[in-house]
């Protein structure tokens, strides 16, 4: 036997990011459903178990909630899917909704089952530094009991285009910097700017939805742009929650993510009967 001591939390890292990423693919689909603190009950979110239960069946990998929505969301029934618990909050009646605080602890998070954890950072916000001691903090006690970090790192405060290339850039390789092990930020508008972004970033990168958006097929091409920039999933809530079909969404985003396939065909299976 080997006498090279082996790193336990690094066993347990291990061991939970494979609950979030997929072992063939090497991707990820996640989905946000972190919105009701910062925007209340938003269509989508009202029955968290019917909706977390419609993604999981799309084939998601992992759901993001805040920690008091975890025994609501919790099902106990249905196909399983990844736990990620978000640790950022603010409301949108807060004088700054850029600033992000601390509203949970990673030792809470490895109590309710949490297979990883995710902050919320705002690069060039007002309270930047504030923000980014937070990020570097919660990583080291990420190390320390073998959590996965997603950080969701996004470059916004006056002035600052947040889907401007290098900004982009910037706010993702900040997450890698201070320990991230998932970064999640903005899509740059097409795959050559994109794919400079993940060059950047020595660790994976999975792209944010945003706001719904007007057509399904832009959806899916952003999708599709994302995946061949380099990124290795996606972080997408509203646009996949609110979809008509949740679950067929899910699925049609999988399909691009996990098996390739382009985004002309995942719109042919989403509008299939």
């Amino acid at each position: 036997m080997s006498n090279r001591r082996i790193d336990m939390s690094d066993v347990g890292k291990r061991i939970r990011i494979e609950r979030i990423i997929d072992r063939n693919s090497g991707n990820t689909v996640i989905v946000p459903m972190d919105h009701g603190l910062s925007m209340g009950p938003i269509a989508g979110i009202e029955d968290m178990p019917k909706t977390i239960n419609a993604v999981a069946e799309g084939g998601a990998n992992a759901v993001v909630i805040h920690k008091g929505i975890v025994p609501f969301g919790h099902r106990g029934y249905g196909k399983d899917v990844g736990l990620i618990v978000h640790m950022s909050g603010s409301t949108s009646l807060s004088p700054d909704p850029n600033e992000k605080v601390l509203v949970c602890t990673v030792e809470e998070a490895i109590k309710l089952g949490a297979d990883a954890v995710s902050v919320h950072i705002n690069v060039g916000s007002r309270t930047e530094a504030q923000q980014i001691r937070i990020l570097g903090e919660v990583s080291k006690t990420c190390k320390e009991w073998g959590m996965p970090l997603l950080a969701m790192m996004y470059p916004r405060g006056e002035g600052i285009n947040q889907f401007d290339e290098k900004a982009v850039a910037l706010a993702a390789r900040v997450g890698a910097e201070l320990g991230a092990d998932i970064v999640k930020t903005n899509f740059t508008g097409d795959v050559e700017s994109f794919r400079r972004v993940t060059r950047g970033c020595p660790v994976p990168v999975v792209v944010a939805g945003g706001p719904k958006m007007k057509s399904e097929e832009d959806l899916l091409r952003m999708v599709e742009m994302a995946m061949d920039g380099g990124a290795r999933g996606v972080a997408i809530g509203r646009n996949i929650f609110q979809a008509e079909d949740p679950t067929k969404m899910t699925k049609a985003i999988s399909m691009i993510v996990h098996e390739n396939a382009s985004a002309k065909e995942a719109l042919e299976f989403l509008k299939s009967t």
